[in-house]
């Protein structure tokens, strides 16, 4: 958790905004470079409370109970759309751009299309409530020197032995769940029987059981279920598979230790684009200078700073943020024209922060599971409460013959002393009789 705040701020709510985000999730430099900037633009002081997250629900769980005032957050989708539905949100005031420059039209048209899927109904239209900020895919992180790409062209790869006890799954349940389904159902989709989005927002109980089944049926390559260290034990070699994002994906590649040579996959039967995005609260304090800051952060300029340093991909698609991340030397050309337009149809860009095409149109939304949330947390309990792979299932036995070993010599000790007891108490018996 960082604060930058004075004494003064603290009890000057009018010139303070607090902003709630996930951690390591923007470039921090950027805080004292907005204050300066809205002064400039506004003729007002302001100083940032900067708080951060690991959970959505965590968070959700502030405002909608606690009634936490924070001025801008940066939720999933799924939960812009609980908050949507559940009336925690602001209107995004975007007024003041007719004298400032307006960044919030940078934000990729792609990007604002997959967001009007979670408007509530015509009348509450998303694009008036969230700036998308960052998005990215689900896929396996893998080790080259133990993975076959191919091998990971499946989601079927968690059920493979060869994996045992080197998978970790990231423990996050409406990720898996939305690409599980996929397997699970995928000839149905290959069929025509079955529409890929529509199943990913499907919680229905044969769903759940489908995807239950296949994630016990994994249960023995799985070495356990991480919110963020998977990607550190994959870096250092120690297992060879993680279920996880993009953006984490990228950042193992870049930081893998000496001889550990990885690369990201996303398997063909499909997976999810996810969005998070920069939403007002209801109980909000400060919503000009929040509408100012969501803007600062659409930049191309910072945009491209909070990439480099998150490891995550903006959802910022302007020619200057295109032409910055081209590189013909590291990357084949693909077609991304979906995100930075026509033009972009055979460009040379990273591969696991941009898929090509005709991946990304096997992507689904997630959705917010509504009244089925309950359901789908509870099978991903069972799933992860009797969880029980080789490793620990190897602990559990040798702790086990341990303790029966230690009982068994030690009656064995006890059965000594006893015989031993009864031959002394013998021998005095038969020297008192002789006497």
């Amino acid at each position: 958790m960082l604060a930058t705040l004075s004494a003064a701020a603290q009890t000057d709510r009018a010139h303070t905004l607090k902003v709630y985000n996930w951690a390591d999730y923007m470039d921090l430099e950027l805080i004292p470079e907005f204050e300066e900037y809205y002064e400039k633009e506004t003729g007002e002081p302001v100083k940032i409370i900067y708080q951060t997250y690991d959970i959505n629900e965590n968070m959700l769980t502030e405002i909608e109970v606690g009634h936490e005032d924070y001025d801008v957050v940066c939720p999933s989708e799924y939960i812009i759309e609980r908050m949507l539905r559940k009336g925690l949100l602001q209107k995004i005031d975007t007024n003041f751009v007719e004298t400032t420059e307006n960044n919030f039209m940078n934000v990729s048209p792609w990007i604002r299309e997959k967001m009007e899927l979670i408007s509530p109904s015509d009348t509450i239209r998303v694009a008036d409530y969230a700036v998308g900020y960052f998005w990215g895919t689900t896929g396996f992180l893998y080790n080259k020197a133990y993975v076959d790409e191919e091998e990971v062209k499946t989601w079927g790869a968690i059920q493979n032995p060869k994996f045992r006890g080197q998978i970790f799954i990231k423990d996050a349940f409406r990720d898996v769940y939305s690409v599980m389904i996929q397997y699970a159902k995928h000839q149905e989709i290959m069929d025509g029987k079955a529409d890929r989005q529509q199943l990913a927002c499907d919680i229905s109980d044969e769903n759940l059981e489908a995807v239950e089944k296949v994630l016990f049926m994994a249960k023995p390559q799985v070495a356990g279920w991480e919110a963020d260290f998977g990607k550190d034990r994959v870096c250092q070699g120690k297992v060879w598979l993680n279920l996880t994002w993009a953006g984490d994906a990228q950042w193992a590649l870049e930081e893998a230790e000496d001889g550990v040579e990885l690369d990201y996959s996303i398997p063909e039967e499909g997976s999810n684009a996810w969005i998070d995005g920069w939403v007002i609260p209801k109980y909000a304090k400060n919503v000009k200078a929040a509408s100012y800051f969501i803007n600062f952060l659409c930049s191309s300029e910072n945009a491209l700073r909070n990439m480099d340093y998150a490891g995550d991909v903006s959802t910022i698609a302007t020619p200057e943020v295109l032409e910055e991340l081209i590189d013909e030397e590291e990357y084949e050309p693909h077609d991304v024209s979906y995100f930075f337009g026509e033009d972009a149809d055979s460009v040379c860009i990273n591969p696991i922060q941009f898929p090509d095409k005709s991946i990304i149109d096997r992507c689904v939304l997630m959705r917010d599971a509504g009244d089925r949330n309950e359901a789908l947390i509870e099978m991903w309990s069972r799933v992860k409460g009797n969880h029980l792979n080789w490793k620990m299932v190897t602990f559990i036995i040798s702790v086990t013959v341990i303790v029966l070993m230690f009982i068994i010599i030690r009656k064995m000790r006890i059965y000594r002393r006893h015989k031993m007891r009864r031959k002394r108490l013998a021998a005095q018996h038969l020297t008192e009789k002789e006497n």
